[in-house]
């Protein structure tokens, strides 16, 4: 199991390896023949434009090559055709300083986002990043329109937006001194079955004896106005109207004040739309109840303030209401009743740059409802951008208040902006390839909901400054096929080679071929190329630096001897299988150095006097000497001596140099051994000296030094022989004598005890012996073991016969 998965790593280094190369080489893989296409491949791709740099059997398309590459392989750099991407900036007014009760500007002379315009040219996969700063402006022009359902269920909530005119005014003017406010309502469409359709409910659709108006899709009751007395005085001759069905016809109207900005009276400035209902929505494909088919055109259908296309056109799906909102900068507020929360909380996560507040029942919290989600709207800015064209990406980062940097989907918005606050994006922009062949694009960027957008013009770099000075029909393009530039021949159509010296149909003829067999082989190119109108175009390595070249591709740079797993050692180059080395070295793999420096001695002499130097390495002569420059001799005398010190105080931590010894003695590796048997002997294959120094206490250590190739090693017996000391030799020998007196004393004591106590025992015998006494009686139970037995027939005569 090991060993597979061995395999299997292996394998897939192997595998990543092999792609990281092919990913490296994009500019040679994209195989071009032009200068053009070579600056389309990648922003690491250049053109070398030198006439003489291609060697023999090197297609065109090898001077299409990285940077690097082509300075390595000799293209002066003066040669090399890199266009770089750039940018300008066209309009860069400042962000607008403004406090409120400052002087009073025009909303166009206010200004949130900076720059306005920019010019980028664009050079195929380099990322050209522009920097925008957005600062959400004090004291902003505001413009509200309040649209409200008047079916009969919001009869009580008609009655106190009467006077919201007046009422919001006086709210809104500590958020801003340029308020204006306008008001339109909206019930249904006049032709659905499920409105009445007598004459009489027509008129009025309410029942009983109430007063209604005859149902409207929507009107436009008052265009934005600074006016709240107004606001006031047409909002409360409103009627309400009736309808039969729970979902009402908003989306219509919302459409309508999207798009009919000269009669609503939208200014470019903040615009908020406030719906407020107590009922859901119809939708596109609804209108087929009362057999509208056609699909809303997106377009104002305002006659007097009525919209009369409600019959002939259907209702707006949601997406087509969300392009229309963004494309006029309106945000929404919906304003619903509890019952219908979560299905305009579903709404609201469609539609961008929109809030959902909870209406009350007779909608008395209309305007806090409308100034807290006015500040969660507008402390929030998401920069969207137009259509790209094809080719081009964009990608946004944002650094928001408090440090904050967001990357991906959330590099295009900042949060909780105050008023005041100053954010800034960065956002990069990339052309892959030349677009429409390069005509000029115009993109913008802006903060959705805002009317200010940041105009982009995007110019791509489809070709080099040396396609300027191209010469048609040029000689040096065999006889005029084709169009000399860059240094190369671009063919005309139908030809091909290098100076498009063959038509298509001849590229491969037997004639031809024999041109591209070395010595009348029979491999074409060396196998290692084709053979196009008679000369040799190479085959191309995934690897950029490694080539193949010769009339017959039979040379290349890669099949060199190698030193230390380096082509030519590192210190040469591979030409034709043979390694060309830079000065001072010598070699088959450019191993050798020429350079004896190396091999200086500190007496200035070349190996001590002691070798020879080759190859940037001293080989010594002398066998007692050895090191890097023949210095070393570890058998020579007086080698103990010197070393002694520094042994002493890393075995022992003793002798002169115990205060220095870190400093000055750390140039041996020191191995302790627990005897002297364990010491090495001098039967190895490096010179070794045994040696015996004794320290200031008459101890002796044992040790050996010896230099393996550039290494120094000692072995140190680690414990020290000391002789012992001329006064404790009459003290141990008294108390050992006093020790074997005792002793024999001892022995002595114990003897005579011993005695004593044998004597003692054996009287005590004795006198228990002579006072036993003895019962001669025969035991009663004793029996005898021996039995008589008589002849019954014993004395008495024989019977005669």
């Amino acid at each position: 199991m090991d060993l597979r998965l061995l395999f299997i790593s292996i394998l897939l280094g192997v595998i990543c390896y092999s792609s990281g190369q092919q990913e490296g080489n994009e500019c040679i893989k994209a195989n071009v023949l032009s200068c053009g296409d070579c600056i389309q491949v990648g922003a690491k791709c250049g053109w070398c434009t030198d006439i003489n740099f291609l060697k023999q059997g090197e297609p065109t398309s090898a001077r299409c090559d990285e940077l690097e590459s082509l300075k390595k392989r000799g293209c002066d750099v003066s040669k090399v055709e890199n266009p770089r991407g750039s940018q300008r900036t066209i309009r860069n007014k400042p962000v607008t300083n403004r406090k409120k009760g400052a002087e009073k500007l025009q909303p166009n002379d206010i200004t949130q986002i900076q720059p306005q315009e920019l010019k980028l040219n664009l050079r195929s996969g380099e990322p050209q990043n522009i920097k925008l700063k957005f600062k959400r402006a004090e004291d902003y022009p505001i413009d509200l329109y309040y649209l409200m359902d008047l079916s009969y269920s919001m009869k009580d909530d008609l009655e106190n937006v009467k006077n919201l005119g007046t009422s919001l005014m006086k709210e809104m003017s500590k958020i801003t001194s340029d308020f204006r406010i306008g008001f339109g309502s909206f019930v249904e469409k006049t032709v659905m079955p499920y409105i009445s359709t007598t004459p009489a409910k027509l008129l009025n659709p309410c029942t009983g004896d109430q007063n209604c108006t005859s149902p409207f899709s929507y009107k436009n009751v008052l265009k934005l106005t600074s006016d709240g007395e107004q606001f006031n005085s047409l909002v409360g001759k409103q009627q309400i109207s009736g309808n039969l069905d729970s979902p009402e016809g908003g989306f219509d109207a919302i459409m309508q004040v999207a798009v009919c900005g000269d009669h609503i009276g939208w200014r470019d400035v903040t615009r908020l739309l406030v719906f407020s209902t107590d009922a859901g929505f119809h939708f596109a494909g609804d209108g087929k109840l009362g057999g509208i088919v056609l699909p809303n055109d997106g377009k104002c259908h305002l006659e007097n303030n009525m919209y009369t296309m409600s019959h002939y056109y259907d209702y707006p799906s949601i997406a087509h209401l969300v392009q229309k909102l963004s494309e006029n900068n309106i945000q929404t507020i919906f304003a619903v009743t509890q019952e219908f929360q979560p299905v305009y909380k579903e709404l609201k996560n469609l539609i961008p740059k929109s809030a959902v507040g909870t209406l009350s029942a007779n909608s008395s919290n209309v305007i806090d409802l409308i100034i807290d989600a006015y500040n969660s709207l507008s402390s929030e800015v998401i920069l969207e951008n137009s259509k790209l064209p094809e080719g081009v990406t964009i990608t946004y980062q944002s650094h928001c208040k408090n440090g904050i940097v967001n990357d991906g989907e959330n590099g295009r918005r900042c949060s909780n902006i105050s008023i005041g606050d100053e954010v800034s994006f960065s956002i990069n922009i990339t052309a892959q390839g030349c677009p429409r062949q390069g005509k000029e694009e115009v993109i913008k960027i802006k903060p959705l909901s805002f009317t200010e957008e940041v105009k982009i013009t995007l110019n791509f770099i489809c070709e080099c400054d040396c396609h300027k000075q191209g010469i048609k029909n040029s000689d040096l393009c065999h006889n005029g096929n084709g169009t000399f530039e860059c240094g190369a021949c671009r063919c005309n159509k139908g030809r091909v080679g290098r100076q498009c010296e063959c038509r298509k149909d001849e590229v491969s003829t037997e004639d031809l071929d024999k041109n591209c067999r070395k010595d009348n082989g029979t491999d074409i190119c060396s196998n290692n190329g084709e053979c196009v109108c008679g000369t040799c175009e190479c085959k191309k390595r995934d690897n950029p630096e490694e080539r193949y070249s010769g009339k017959f591709c039979e040379c290349d740079n890669f099949n060199c001897d190698r030193s230390n797993n380096k082509l030519c050692g590192g210190h040469g180059r591979c030409e034709c299988r043979v390694c060309v080395c830079d000065a001072n070295y010598t070699g088959s793999a450019c191993d050798c150095s020429l350079d004896t420096s190396t091999c200086l001695a500190s007496n200035k002499q070349i190996c001590n006097g002691r070798g020879i130097c080759e190859c940037g390495t001293c080989r010594c002569t002398d066998p007692k000497f050895q090191g890097p420059t023949c210095e070393i001799c570890p058998t020579c005398p007086g080698v103990c001596t010197e070393h002694k010190e520094c042994v002493q105080c890393r075995a022992f931590g003793t002798g002169e140099k115990k205060d220095t010894c870190e400093r000055d003695c750390s140039y041996f590796n020191l191995i302790k051994v627990k005897d002297r048997d364990k010491l090495p002997q001098p039967v190895q294959a490096f010179p070794l000296m045994h040696c015996k120094e004794r320290d200031a206490n008459d101890c002796w250590f044992y040790y050996t030094y010896a230099v393996n190739n550039t290494e120094k090693e000692v072995h140190v017996v680690e414990e020290l022989e000391c002789p012992p000391g001329p006064d404790i030799i009459p003290i141990v020998a008294g108390v050992v004598a006093g020790i074997v007196l005792i002793g024999l004393a001892l022995l002595l004591i114990w003897k005579l005890l011993m005695i004593i106590h044998d004597r003692r025992e054996f009287a005590k015998f004795e006198k228990e012996k002579m006072n036993a006494k003895w019962d001669t009686t025969d035991n009663p139970i004793y029996k005898s073991p021996i039995n008589k037995f008589q002849n019954p027939n014993y004395g008495r005569k024989a019977v005669a016969l």
